[in-house]
């Protein structure tokens, strides 16, 4: 006689993971090339933008290219890089998470990372909440200045055991990342890649409508620090209420490396030095970004410089080395993945020709309406367009010369419509399962997209209330 062990969770309905949702989604896109009409704007180069934009008014059909079996398979691939032309396409922000993965293995096999830990939650001990305003406002700002996004995935790894050894979770050091970012993207004020871009497109001054973008920046970073420090203090006085709550025990193991947030852990000098290195790194990465023109190559090499410092003056050894670095970037590989599959839909919406399409129905669907509800027809587009076109500067050269001169004819200011569109952009951004940044840092904090959603809803609801607010009002002030 033979017995059988049941599985539990067997018949159970289990939330696909980020590969299937993403992979899903190129499949239905890739359906949509054999519905949606296809159709392109004509198209002119801007020399102030640098690329080429669409006309306004030029749109006709085109040649349908429907996108098959063989397109969807390639697709993830094509994320990385274009096969026919061998250019980029994600392939460097997923190297650049890569090598942000083999500097921290390095990193913490020096033991600096732990030791670090526990020295900031001893300074910190009954005061680790106002952590989370004062990281939000930092990384708000560099969302509202320069759009901060990709370069975020390397403070994943630092914040996460820092935040998990204080009480909280993994979802509040994710959402004190993501959020903060991101609600700077929301209310961008002088960022190039979203309102400068979309200003130059729209044939204005990006200073134009600054004002409006302050108060929308402010309003819904309070209500964002408000919501997580709700959110945070709720599950450290009763872990259960975390949304990962079944994951404590392995996130505690994973992030923390079975190390008792109580225990005495020694500070030495070595300690001391490769922190300093490490925060130092993160400082010449964000003045290049802002300063020095620096991307995904200039950030990669800059990592992969400051381990090899790092494995220098903590001489483990070239083996130990090595294996601390491939170690690392084995931890983040699942994250360079998710972003190629993301990037897989935007390469087969181009290539089935109907991403200009989507832009021609909501082109026509805004004729005729007045002030207050064309703006708002505007927003709900911009989110709509958001979700096929998750680049802020990507949505800004492909909708704005089309919206733009369609707000003269509603008597609406044209820098109403950029903020209307960086502020749809910058909340869809927030949970947009199309967006690298996000399923990448979802991937980093072991947190599973379905709950993600159940922790956002509630406050996109606050965040749209706030923003159509005051879309409204400056709609009725103009």
């Amino acid at each position: 006689m033979s017995t059988t062990t049941e599985d539990p969770s067997a018949g159970r309905f289990r939330f696909p993971s980020a590969y299937t949702i993403l992979f899903g989604l190129i499949v239905f896109v890739a359906i949509l090339t054999w519905i949606v009409p296809a159709g392109q704007y004509k198209r002119t180069f801007s020399e102030e933008l640098g690329r080429e934009v669409p006309i306004a008014g030029t749109y006709g059909t085109t040649e349908p290219n429907p996108q098959g079996i063989f397109d969807v398979i390639l697709a993830p691939i094509a994320g990385f890089y274009d096969p026919e032309s061998y250019e980029a396409n994600a392939i460097d922000v997923a190297l650049f998470v890569l090598v942000i993965g083999g500097f921290i293995g390095v990193v913490a096999s020096t033991g600096a990372i732990n030791a670090g830990i526990t020295q900031a939650m001893m300074a910190l001990r009954g005061r680790e909440k106002w952590m989370i305003p004062v990281l939000m406002a930092l990384f708000a700002f560099g969302g509202t200045t320069y759009g901060m996004a990709e370069e975020t995935l390397a403070f994943y790894p630092l914040l996460l055991p820092i935040m998990i050894a204080a009480g909280y979770d993994a979802a509040t050091a994710v959402a004190i990342i993501l959020l903060g970012a991101g609600v700077g993207v929301l209310g961008s004020t002088v960022n190039a890649f979203a309102t400068v871009i979309a200003s130059n497109a729209a044939g204005i001054p990006f200073t134009n409508g600054i004002v409006l973008r302050f108060v929308i920046l402010g309003l819904t970073w309070l209500a964002c620090v408000a919501y997580v420090m709700r959110y945070a203090e709720r599950v450290r006085r009763d872990p259960t209420k975390s949304i990962v709550a079944d994951r404590k025990a392995e996130n505690e193991a994973h992030f923390l490396k079975g190390r008792d947030a109580t225990e005495s852990v020694e500070f030495t000098g070595l300690h001391k030095i490769v922190l300093a290195i490490f925060g130092l790194t993160f400082v010449v990465m964000i003045w290049g970004v802002l300063k020095g023109g620096w991307w995904m190559a200039e950030m990669s090499g800059l990592f992969l410089a400051s381990a090899i410092l790092v494995g220098l003056i903590a001489r483990p050894g070239e083996q130990r080395f090595v294996d601390a670095f491939v170690d690392g970037a084995r931890d983040l590989l699942g994250v360079a993945l998710i972003i190629g599959l993301a990037r897989g839909i935007v390469v087969i919406m181009d290539a089935g020709h109907i991403t200009d399409t989507i832009l021609h129905w909501a082109e026509v669907s805004v004729a005729g309406l007045s002030s207050v509800v064309f703006i708002n027809v505007i927003y709900w587009i911009e989110v709509i367009l958001s979700f096929f076109v998750p680049s802020s500067s990507g949505l800004a050269v492909l909708s704005m010369p089309i919206m733009a001169p369609v707000a003269d004819f509603a008597g609406v200011g044209r820098d109403l419509v950029v903020t209307a569109y960086q502020s749809a952009n910058g909340l869809v951004n927030l949970i947009n399962p199309t967006f690298a940044v996000v399923m990448g840092a979802l991937a980093i904090g072991r947190v599973p997209y379905e709950r993600w959603l159940a922790f956002m809803w509630p406050l996109l609801l606050i965040l749209t209330v706030i923003i159509m607010a005051c879309l409204s009002i400056a709609a009725l002030a103009a």
